[in-house]
């Protein structure tokens, strides 16, 4: 199996760098179009699991826009072959001093183009 290909590990890092600015601008339209829209896509969040886009969905509708922005540290993408990547990252709030927050995500390219299958957010103390 082919890792980190060049020209798939542009397009998944394409893609996660537009979740993060629809993340930070709480665009829900392009949020619920990165992720699969699939009974099967889960988020488990820090305070919430969700389980299948429409559960994920009604989240995004319900959350407020207020405190979303964040700075990024240690992200890492690693593709495996051409349709199925990992992209973990770090982040940091200002609204959560002392607290460091981390994504991980599982991409998987669709006809569609890539989309989250499974998101897991957690915040943890800031050593």
């Amino acid at each position: 199996m082919d890792i980190n290909i060049a020209e798939v590990l542009d397009e998944v890092r394409a893609a996660f760098d537009r979740y993060e600015r629809a993340l930070v601008s709480n665009d829900v339209a392009a949020l619920d179009d990165l992720f699969w829209d699939d009974p099967t896509t889960l988020r488990y969040g820090g305070g919430e699991n969700l389980y299948g886009i429409d559960e994920i969905r009604a989240f995004r509708a319900a959350r407020s826009p207020v405190g979303l922005e964040r700075t990024l540290d240690g992200t890492r993408i690693t593709t495996y072959g051409r349709d199925f990547a990992v992209a973990s990252t770090l982040f940091r709030r200002s609204s959560t001093p002392g607290k460091v927050g981390r994504q991980m995500q599982t991409w998987m390219r669709t006809p569609a183009g890539w989309k989250v299958v499974a998101a897991h957010v957690s915040l943890i103390d800031d050593r």
